[in-house]
């Protein structure tokens, strides 16, 4: 009954939150992560008519591009999808996108003074959750991931979240903040999107469901050193709170884990448009002692191998350089999860577990329909094995020995949503209309192909493993996407996507002649400004 009644009063506020009404509500300020105004505004400042309020740690309350008012809005915000053979779709918070029909529904309001900001923005999901093949689980569950080191050391990323629907509530975007000039505090659940990337980031993004966490730091602001204007900074220290699914294993003392995590920006004064960053992140088991990971994250010793290889750790650093004059921008950002043997031996081989992403984007004119312009994306991420563990034992980006459940919240990946293991390539173009904008991608993807190289590591060439090489997985999707405004008030939002699956189950000898399944994906979205 305890649970039911917590279920009702959390169901209250949300409703509260989205219908709330006040005096006077204005649509400036802080954008909803990958909205329809977060996306016209990153293309005016591709253009050079708008200025990031960021330059590498973004969420909500960060995402700032007009002077707030003192009262905001957001939404309702109602979102469905529907998957026709396999699960799709990332980015999307608490939502798990699964086969059959996936609904989210969010709002609430946010209001804020001069130093102090209180957003109530949660989140309401179901999904059909309807079955279809799955892999072999390498965990007690049946529902579990498809392969990990150990009995119980891998990932908690479900293939599927069991048998019935899921119907969940998560807090979203609700936060409480301070903020004084550039120095902010923040405790609440807010998902960073750190790095560059538009469609992966690597170190985190909001494609898992939002966790409770507490932030530290300076926003963008000038940095003047004996009196010298030198450049901008940005820094955020941040430690949350994660969570196991239902679906991993039966061990409930792991059942928590501690993320810690600091993100450093600079944007030099002599190369306007130019950001280089640094991030780093810790994943430690939930106790006290794991506190120390914070201290840590400031200390480097690349010469100090396994000794410091303490908690689960990941790391990135790139760049982004944005030619306005031009609308142009290019990024790249490298990124790695374990420590090499020693100097010397990133010396000798100095891509040890290290992945990328690399994008440019680039705005033209268009006169079609009226429109007032548009972008190309081109964006490329590769999260596979390095070749030097060929010669040791199998790993993945996403996981490693110290944590069980890899670097996941709630069953979802962290960081980039393709997950572990893979790579994907993006084309995409979109085009802004008075009324809304259009836009037409295609997206490859391998999901895990480490799933397939763990096989091979330890063994000889004999016909077994190199008839492997059949067994690559690779998503194929064409979709264009239709986002239209009604009124000042009123958007609705339509999106098809074909997927072809080659090869679904990483095996071409015993699966069927076709070796190929297919997915037909509808979104539709209504987003009403009160």
């Amino acid at each position: 009954m305890g649970r039911k009644q917590g279920r009702l009063k959390a169901l209250l506020l949300f409703v509260v939150g989205v219908f709330c009404v006040t005096r006077s509500f204005v649509v400036y300020g802080q954008e909803s992560l990958g909205s329809y105004e977060d996306l016209y505004y990153d293309y005016l400042s591709l253009i050079g008519k708008e200025t990031r309020p960021y330059l590498n740690y973004k969420t909500l309350s960060d995402n700032a591009w007009k002077s707030p008012k003192a009262w905001r809005v957001y939404g309702p915000d109602l979102f469905l999808s529907y998957n026709s053979a396999k699960p799709y779709g990332y980015n999307d918070g608490a939502l798990w996108q699964g086969r059959g029909v996936n609904v989210s529904l969010t709002g609430g309001a946010r209001f804020q003074s001069s130093l102090f900001e209180a957003t109530l923005k949660p989140q309401l999901v179901y999904s059909q959750n309807e079955a279809f093949r799955l892999l072999p689980s390498f965990y007690p569950s049946s529902y579990g991931y498809i392969w990990g080191y150990g009995f119980g050391v891998g990932a908690d990323a479900p293939q599927r979240f069991g048998n019935d629907p899921v119907f969940n509530f998560n807090w979203g975007d609700s936060e409480l903040r301070y903020t004084d000039n550039s120095f902010t505090l923040g405790v609440g659940y807010q998902s960073p999107w750190i790095g560059p990337g538009r469609i992966n980031a690597i170190m985190h993004s909001n494609n898992a469901p939002p966790y409770p966490k507490i932030d530290i730091g300076f926003r963008k602001t000038p940095l003047i050193i004996w009196g010298t204007y030198v450049g901008e900074i940005e820094a955020r220290l941040w430690g949350g709170y994660l969570s196991e699914s239902k679906f991993f294993d039966t061990d409930d003392s792991n059942n928590h884990n501690l993320i810690s995590a600091l993100s450093v920006a600079f944007a030099p004064a002599f190369a306007p448009g130019l950001t280089f960053f640094v991030n780093r992140s810790y994943l430690a088991p939930w106790k006290l002692d794991s506190g120390k990971s914070f201290l840590n994250l400031f200390i480097v010793n690349p010469s100090g191998g396994g000794a410091q290889d303490e908690w689960d750790q990941r790391g990135s650093l790139g760049f982004d350089y944005l030619l306005s004059s031009v609308g142009f921008e290019v990024y790249g950002e490298l990124g790695i999860n374990d420590y090499g043997p020693s100097l010397d031996g990133y010396v000798r081989y100095p891509f040890h577990s290290m992945v990328y992403t690399v994008g440019l984007r680039k705005a033209f004119a268009s006169s079609f329909w009226g429109s007032t312009g548009g972008e190309i994306l081109l964006e490329c991420t590769n999260l596979e094995i390095s070749q030097d563990f060929q010669f040791q034992w199998p790993a993945t980006f996403y996981m490693h020995h110290q944590i069980a459940q890899g670097y996941t919240n709630e069953g979802q990946w962290l960081g980039a949503g393709i997950g572990t293991g893979g790579n994907s390539q993006y084309l995409g173009a979109r085009v802004f209309f008075p009324w809304g904008y259009g836009e037409l991608f295609i997206q490859r993807v391998n999901p895990d192909n480490d799933f397939l190289y763990r096989l091979t590591i330890g063994t000889l060439n004999d016909d077994t493993v190199s008839k492997r090489i059949k067994d690559f997985r690779a998503d194929l999707t064409f979709g264009g996407r239709l986002v239209r405004f009604y009124s000042e008030s009123l958007l609705l939002r339509l999106g098809l996507l074909f997927t072809i699956i080659n090869n679904p189950y990483y095996d071409s000898i015993s699966w069927n002649k076709t070796q190929k399944e297919y997915n037909f994906r509808f979104e539709c979205g209504i987003v009403y400004k009160i």
